[in-house]
């Protein structure tokens, strides 16, 4: 038997159910391009593009190999506490999750030493709880210098403040 509903009822449900929905709705997802060249500066060799992402807790980074031979590693030292690493396969497009706030290092692992690495950085109540340990990481090869680069530029940008 069908049951007759107020509109007030109907009102209160529809307000709940998108309050529960809320943060789905918020979520987004930033791609990272792997390539063999810099889109802008072709000089710029096996390179996560962009190199830097600044997200919120439950974004999604997508990693998509443009130019094939590619995957993205976690850097061991480079994650918040409670993280759990992750490597995805060559080739293959990559979803990463990021649920807590703090930075992120992630490499390529055929073309590390190349300096093919880079930063996602989750904004939030101790999003710099991880910074030190994550700067004080040692790097090898080129990777070295465009890890320079990239703490230069947080730097400058302040992509640290809250």
């Amino acid at each position: 038997m069908l049951k007759s509903v107020d509109r007030r009822t109907v009102v209160i449900g529809m307000a709940a159910l998108a309050a529960s929905n809320q943060f789905a709705f918020a979520q987004t997802t930033h791609n990272v391009e792997m390539l063999n060249k810099h889109p802008e500066d072709k000089k710029r060799r096996m390179v996560f593009h962009p190199l830097i992402h600044v997200v919120e807790p439950g974004d999604t980074v997508k990693f998509q190999p443009v130019d094939k031979g590619h995957n993205t590693v976690s850097i061991d030292g480079m994650l918040p506490d409670g993280v759990e690493p992750w490597k995805s396969k060559i080739n293959q497009e990559f979803d990463l999750v990021v649920e807590k706030p703090g930075v992120y290092g992630y490499l390529c692992q055929p073309h590390a030493t190349l300096g093919m690495v880079g930063l996602i950085i989750v904004k939030g109540e101790g999003m710099t709880d991880n910074l030190e340990a994550a700067q004080a990481v040692k790097q090898r090869g080129r990777a070295k210098k465009v890890w320079k680069e990239i703490w230069a530029t947080v730097e400058q940008e302040n992509l640290l403040s809250a």
